[in-house]
């Protein structure tokens, strides 16, 4: 007899489906896996065996063999237990087979026979609602599976033996519900921020529109206090979003609980990480942090600290907004909308420019270290900004700054005007000015008379790229929207290419 059974492989954030087929045959003892599986898919065979045995049932003295179909797409992780455990329940008569034929189904076995929440559950069952199908999984994985659709028949047991009563009749399993993470009320605020003006003004602009972003100063000029302060004014996940960047984390294994967040992904991984934990790789191609601030904030301190080879992998991803993880066999491709902020020291001793300072190196400690950030990685970055040393005046001067809350106001009004032109302009998926297609940034972002002309000449004088031209008119445009009018005008246009340039003036001087 062959029982088969529906699970999935996993490529990037798609769910390929899988075939189980488990056949019982008369032969020599064994249990064999065929079907291009990795190491953690073979060793199913004793996780499966221990799991039955503590469950009270027995295999049959007989050859055993489970086919993963179709046999050349490579099977890789532990969620393929719970499959082939079932379909070896059905060829022993402890489930109907034909209860199982209208279920996807993934899951770990522990020894004990109870089940262990794996990778992945939410693209599942994204999977098998497309199918038709309903979905098995563990039970700490059911409130993540249930995001997935209202009418997703879905069954997360604990154990076997509450998979098994179930389909007897015996208990009965409940629906999970979908469930969230309770946000945070503390974050950061900007209210903490003592002096740096100019800072905070470009920090916001960089919110409203999604613009990629560098700040360099000496230590301890509130560089990081920034960064860390910019999750506060930004909009919350639509749903589309929400879903789009919950698949990306369910594949790395991050939802803790099967529970979602509607605040936006903040990375900041350190400068000693490599490139396969950048942009994603290793054995079983995973995301990286790119992929995992998709549709947030990539915030990466001490710049030019990473390695140029990990810096340079970032170009790709800033341009077409997704990473795409080439193998010798196949290729996997991640999501990687993402916003770049991005902290730097002026030189190695970090106090290059500050008066009553000289590095011991000369120039050379600036030209050194600034030279490991290349130029077309600087030229994807929309706004540079110098952050000065804060004065005592500043942190003893009374009152507080404007908070976060405030700020934040501003940013969602911005957001809204621009998500509902790019709807109107026939491009649902566009939600933010940094993200506006080459070819639709002029229309949108039209300057007026005094505006162009500006433009043309900085462009002309400052030999600008036709990818910091663009980027120029991104940032205007945003500008615009912060004020609440239709038309991009010269002084917008004058403080986008002022943005630009005060990086540049900073790393030259």
């Amino acid at each position: 007899m062959v029982a088969r059974v529906s699970t999935v492989s996993f490529q990037g954030i798609s769910a390929d489906p899988v075939d189980v087929q488990v056949m019982v045959s008369p032969g020599k003892i064994n249990m064999h896996i065929v079907g291009l599986p990795d190491k953690a898919v073979a060793e199913s065979r004793e996780r499966v065996q221990a799991a039955l045995h503590a469950s009270g049932m027995a295999l049959p003295a007989k050859k055993i063999t489970v086919n993963l179909a179709p046999a050349d797409l490579p099977k890789e992780g532990s969620h393929f237990d719970l499959p082939i455990a079932l379909g070896l329940m059905a060829v022993l008569g402890v489930i109907p087979p034909d209860m199982l034929s209208d279920y996807v189904i993934l899951g770990e076995l522990s020894l004990d026979g109870t089940l262990a929440p794996v990778a992945g559950v939410l693209p599942a069952a994204i999977g098998a609602n497309t199918l038709g199908k309903g979905l098995i999984c563990p039970e700490a994985c059911g409130p993540e599976a249930a995001w997935a659709s209202a009418d997703l028949d879905i069954l997360a047991p604990r154990s076997l033996i509450a998979m098994a009563n179930h389909f007897k009749g015996v208990q009965v399993l409940s629906r999970p519900e979908p469930a969230m993470r309770q946000a945070s009320d503390n974050l950061p605020d900007l209210a903490d921020i003592k002096g740096q003006e100019s800072a905070r003004r470009t920090l916001e602009v960089a919110a409203a529109g999604g613009h990629n972003l560098l700040m360099s100063g000496p230590p301890g000029s509130g560089k990081s206090m920034l960064a860390a302060r910019l999750p506060s004014i930004l909009p919350p996940l639509s749903p589309a979003e929400l879903l789009e960047v919950s698949m990306v984390h369910s594949i790395a294994g991050q939802l803790p609980g099967g529970r979602l967040s509607d605040r936006r992904p903040f990375r900041a991984p350190h400068h000693s990480a490599s490139m396969a934990a950048m942009v994603g790789g290793g054995f079983r191609a995973k995301p990286g942090e790119v992929s995992l601030a998709h549709h947030g904030v990539l915030f990466l301190d001490e710049f030019p600290e990473f390695t140029p080879q990990v810096l340079d992998s970032l170009r790709q991803p800033l341009e077409s907004g997704e990473c795409i993880i080439a193998r010798a066999n196949h290729h996997v491709s991640y999501p990687a909308q993402i916003q770049l902020v991005a902290a730097m020291n002026p030189c190695r001793c970090g106090m290059a420019g500050e008066p009553g300072h000289v590095c011991a190196r000369g120039p050379r400690c600036r030209t050194d270290y600034q030279a490991r950030i290349s130029g077309p990685l600087m030229d994807r970055i929309d706004l540079r900004i110098d952050v000065p040393a804060v004065t005592a005046a500043d942190l003893i001067k009374p009152g507080v700054s404007e908070p976060s809350a405030v700020v934040a106001a501003r940013v969602a009004s911005a957001r809204a005007r621009q998500k509902q032109r790019f709807l109107e302009l026939g491009h649902p998926g566009v939600t933010a000015n940094a993200q506006c297609p080459t070819a639709l940034i002029e229309t949108v972002a039209q300057p007026d008379t005094g505006g162009a002309a500006l433009l043309q000449n900085a462009a002309e004088k400052l030999k600008f790229s036709a990818r910091a031209y663009h980027r120029i008119l991104k940032v205007a445009r945003t500008l615009a929207d912060l004020e609440g009018v239709d038309t991009v005008g010269r002084i917008h246009i004058a403080e986008a290419i002022s943005y630009r340039l005060s990086g540049e003036a900073a790393m030259a001087a």
